[in-house]
């Protein structure tokens, strides 16, 4: 296609490319395959762009168009698409090379951003399956005239959601629910200038979600710093694909361990950010706990969390990592972290300290295959004068669209909520200003039901009172039919 394609015709081209490796490789690996080719492609593509561009500007210097500064990546001689495309035999080996190629060509930007999957393997990748693969992907020209950053952005998203829910019991790992993503970066409300940071940062949606927040509302997004953590080899790489195809390139996205190792470090401690964002791993076991008891980046300021649950250990570090003036947080979380006995006093220390903000109740089945109700907890270090000492609890829990795989908030959900935290008062059955004290005299609960009605009792009563009260009908009326009954028995005999 030479013309600019529509979104539509963009995801059903993506999408088209993960079809072909039905039933040759598990769902939860088509990322590891399909995204690393298609920003190959891309680049590739770009590249030509850039190139004719330079050539048309120079009157047709070739030297000149290949100069470097023309061009956002280099890609080397015989590393191109049409290079790899030329190829029929041991055409993993092919793209290898040149993926390899491309990124020691690039090594402040690329580094490790085509991942480490397999493609050699002929067992599990064949000529004839990689062959299919390129020419699907060389059917459209992924060059920006064609399919513009925010077009490409959007389709990205969209095949990282696709994957999400063909991936199984993978997907939380890199996916968290755009919807909900939506509400709490409209919380933290992200400003020109500022730094974003997720610790968990997956395929890097959260901070691409609040840093276009800020462009929707007309500010200057493009000197907001991103910086985000990721465990996973293939899930970094996605969020680093994902960044430049969405324009950005001011990020720092770096592989590693947050807990046990930590990437951004200043002064012997983490690093601080104007906001954090983040959908943390929960309930890990697999953590050093007994590292963290002596933690040499100070994260430990509220203690040491079980070694079955390291979910406050990502709660401190977030804490941490947030700016003395202007830090604030909003962090998703099942709801045990609310009031589990075994993080008491860590709970206790937390709400004493006067940075939680609010905590946000909401329904079930919002996280990847899995039921459990989730929370969003905000927190900042620097309180307006009116919120210090207390804590806002909003019920959530019916402010939710279910559908059988995956539920969602609705734009009037996610409006409902975040007025309701804008608004900061007490609403009946819908948001409850507590003070610590209050807090202390729970027990140190953050459990939103024990602040807000969760239900309508006056909705439940009624139609309990129609069952007891058709219950009784219907029993008066067969006792009526029995006496009947007995009494014809007795005149018979």
């Amino acid at each position: 296609m030479s013309e600019p394609i529509s979104q539509q015709q963009l995801e059903q081209y993506l999408w088209g490319a993960a079809t072909l490796l039905r039933g040759v490789i598990d769902p939860g690996e088509y990322k590891s395959i399909i995204f690393p080719l298609m920003f190959f492609k891309r680049i590739s593509d770009v590249y030509d762009e850039e190139y004719q561009q330079a050539l048309e500007e120079s009157g047709g210097d070739q030297e000149y168009a290949e100069f470097a500064e023309n061009h956002r990546f280099q890609v080397p001689a015989g590393a191109h698409w049409n290079d790899v495309r030329n190829v029929s035999i041991n055409v993993g080996k092919a793209i290898k090379t040149a993926m390899d190629d491309i990124e020691k060509a690039n090594p402040d930007k690329l580094t490790g951003i085509f991942g480490d999957a397999n493609w050699t393997n002929k067992n599990r990748l064949s000529d004839n399956i990689l062959i299919d693969l390129i020419e699907h992907f060389s059917t459209v020209n992924l060059s920006i005239t064609n399919v513009p950053q925010d077009e490409f952005g959007t389709g990205y998203e969209y095949l990282i959601r696709k994957f999400a829910d063909d991936s199984g019991h993978t997907a939380a790992e890199f996916y968290t629910n755009r919807t909900v993503v939506k509400l709490m970066s409209l919380i933290v409300d992200p400003k020109t200038g500022e730094s974003i940071y997720d610790p968990t940062c997956g395929s890097g949606g959260m901070l691409l979600n609040a840093a276009l927040l800020a462009k929707e509302k007309g500010h200057e997004y493009r000197n907001i710093k991103l910086y985000g953590q990721e465990i996973n080899i293939i899930t970094s790489a996605i969020a680093r694909m994902n960044m430049f195809l969405h324009g950005f390139e001011d990020f720092y996205v770096i592989r590693g361990d947050t807990l046990s190792n930590p990437a951004f470090v200043e002064n012997d401690r983490v690093k601080q950010f104007d906001i954090v964002l983040a959908n943390p791993p929960y309930s890990i076991n697999k953590w050093n706990r007994d590292a963290w008891k002596h933690d040499p980046w100070n994260r430990n300021i509220y203690g040491t969390p079980p070694q079955g649950c390291a979910d406050y250990a990502f709660f401190q570090h977030i804490i941490a990592s947030m700016k003395e003036d202007t830090g604030r947080c909003a962090i998703l979380y099942p709801h045990g972290v609310l009031f589990r006995d075994a993080e008491k006093s860590m709970r206790q220390k937390l709400v004493e300290s006067d940075v939680v903000d609010c905590v946000i109740g909401l329904g079930k089945n919002l996280f990847y295959n899995s039921v459990m109700e989730s929370c969003i907890v905000v927190c900042s270090k620097n309180k307006p004068e009116e919120r210090k000492g207390k804590v806002l609890f909003v019920n959530g829990f019916e402010e939710v669209i279910e559908e059988k795989q995956m539920s969602f908030l609705s734009d009037e959900n996610i409006k409902k909520l975040y007025d309701l935290y804008k608004r900061y008062e007490d609403i009946h059955r819908l948001s409850h200003v507590a003070t610590i004290e209050e807090i202390r005299d729970k027990d140190f609960s953050l459990n939103v039901p024990m602040y807000v009605q969760k239900y309508d009792l006056g909705e439940i009563e009624e139609p309990i009172e129609d069952l007891i009260s058709q219950w009784e009908k219907s029993s008066n009326e067969v006792k009526h039919h029995t006496d009947e009954l007995f009494s014809t028995l007795k005149e018979v005999i």
